[in-house]
């Protein structure tokens, strides 16, 4: 048979044929992965999957079900699409394919997800350093099966309300300058157990009373920031129980586990872009698809990296496919043909073999560096990207940056600045916490770029952190480089667990 596989219909032994010949390509190209696993899934089965962020398991909780109807009933409207596929970071890489798709779809998703992500996951710095592709799995069945526990020894409500406050706080359950330790099932299931046992063993009223010695050696006072309020919870939250730690912690390592994606959306998913588009086209170089097959993924491709203009209705920002794949387009080539102006831009780039070079930009930076160091003029000029002064004081707005050498480099710096942690997560840090006398908890808020926090969410997430510490809670601001009282919430203030 000229064409191995072609458009239409699938079939088990041509996913494992596009699979086998895919990899021998993606091999000649460098592309370093974990093994592997191809899961076949119905629309219901990937609207669970991204219910449970992503995962095959996980712990059960109110707003995953919510989230799953929503979804559905959306899709059964017609109200939206479902991802082609979804891939799991770990050791095997799971890849979710649709059912519905057609041939060609799941030849361009095996490329995408199997071996672009799969690269990046195995690769990128930040996936090295804080996830464990080898332990997810098993840990999360730990998790599970430990919060089942819960709910069935202390109350369905009483572990929903410790989650739902949990949940609220998952964006500061991260050291992000501190390599955190692997995960592992076994030792977590060991360490829970001992909690509970010295709770049952040791605890005794008699202690309660047992005056704290005003000495040096025994003030527990939190005096320097912490960035991580869960761990701070887990480890000195007077009023909790054993139980409840390790549930902070649960949701702290999770959440851990997923701080590299929100921080490489753009290179992530245009590593991913870039590759299945080079591989399937190496597929018709070497004449393993026909040009009917070639038509209906540049299609596909097409739709993936879509950009509508920023007047166009549809505009919701920038397309993270799109901008991640132009730059990595991008890079291939300055590398082959440059022009003037890249040897200006890109010194380092010129003249070098490409393969090396994307895989440098995939391996050794985050969104908001990558887009600072390897951003184009002619990237910028294709998107045709500009900066626009939306000052409140002002009257009008201002073209901040046009297509000029200067207006580039403006362009290149806001829109890296956008894709900063601190864009999207307000930087709120406990400040002080007296543990050995009236026990008020202080936090403080940096604004960034005078960006005030939403009222009405700080106070919500106030009221779960009054109720996990049990003591007065204070959060301060900070306003021309002093800091002052924004908002204060007392226990006897929030709704009971």
């Amino acid at each position: 048979m000229k064409y191995p596989f072609e458009s239409g219909d699938w079939s088990f032994e041509q996913l494992e044929l596009a699979l086998s010949i895919l990899g021998e390509i993606a091999a000649e190209y460098g592309l370093d992965t974990y093994p592997n696993q191809l899961e076949v899934i119905s629309a219901e089965q990937m609207i669970d999957a991204y219910t449970s962020v992503g995962m095959p398991i996980h712990y059960g909780h109110w707003s995953y079900g919510k989230e799953f109807i929503r979804t559905l009933q959306s899709y059964r409207r017609g109200e939206m699409g479902l991802a082609y596929e979804m891939v799991i970071n770990s050791n095997p890489c799971i890849s979710y394919l649709m059912e519905e798709n057609t041939m060609v779809l799941q030849t361009l998703v095996i490329a995408h997800a199997a071996f672009g992500h799969n690269a990046f996951f195995k690769n990128n710095y930040l996936f090295q350093m804080w996830t464990d592709a080898e332990g997810i799995v098993d840990y999360l069945l730990f998790a599970r099966n430990y919060i089942r526990r819960c709910e069935e020894k202390y109350g369905e409500r009483r572990v929903e309300y410790l989650l739902d406050a949990c949940h609220a706080l998952s964006a500061y359950g991260v050291d992000r300058y501190k390599k955190p330790k692997p995960l592992s099932a076994e030792e977590e299931e060991r360490r829970a157990l001992e909690r509970l046992e010295f709770q049952r063993e040791g605890y005794d009223e008699v202690w309660r009373t047992v005056p704290i010695a005003d000495t040096p050696a025994a003030k527990r006072s939190q005096e320097a920031p912490e960035e991580n309020i869960l761990y701070f919870f887990e480890k000195k939250g007077v009023k909790l129980q054993p139980w409840e730690r390790e549930i902070i912690r649960i949701v702290r390592k999770l959440q851990q586990y997923f701080y590299p994606q929100s921080q490489t959306k753009v290179s992530n998913e245009g590593y991913a872009t870039f590759w299945h588009y080079t591989l399937v086209n190496a597929l018709y170089d070497r004449g393993l698809v026909s040009d009917k097959f070639m038509l209906e993924f540049l299609k596909h491709h097409a739709n993936v990296i879509f950009q509508p203009g920023y007047d166009d209705p549809r505009y919701s920002g920038l397309n993270p496919y799109k901008l991640g794949f132009s730059i990595y387009s991008d890079i291939r080539r300055i590398c082959e043909e440059p022009t003037e102006e890249d040897a200006r831009w890109f010194p380092d780039l010129v003249g070098r073999n490409w393969v090396e070079a994307v895989h440098g930009a995939m391996r050794d930076y985050r969104d908001d560096s990558f887009i600072a160091q390897f951003l184009s003029p002619k990237v910028m000029r294709d998107l045709r990207l500009f900066v626009v002064v939306d000052d409140e004081r002002e009257d009008e707005i201002e073209i901040g940056a046009i297509h000029d050498e200067r207006g580039y480099r403006g362009v290149r710096e806001k829109l890296s600045q956008l894709y900063t942690r601190h864009n999207f997560v307000p930087d709120i840090q406990i400040q002080s916490a007296n543990l050995d006398s009236d026990r008020v908890l202080t936090l403080r808020h940096t604004p960034y770029q005078r960006r005030p926090l939403d009222e009405a969410q700080a106070r919500d997430t106030l009221e779960y952190l009054a109720n996990l510490w049990g003591f007065p809670v204070i959060l301060e601001t900070v306003e021309d480089g002093e800091p002052t009282l924004w908002m204060s919430m007392d226990p006897a203030e929030a709704p009971e667990w």
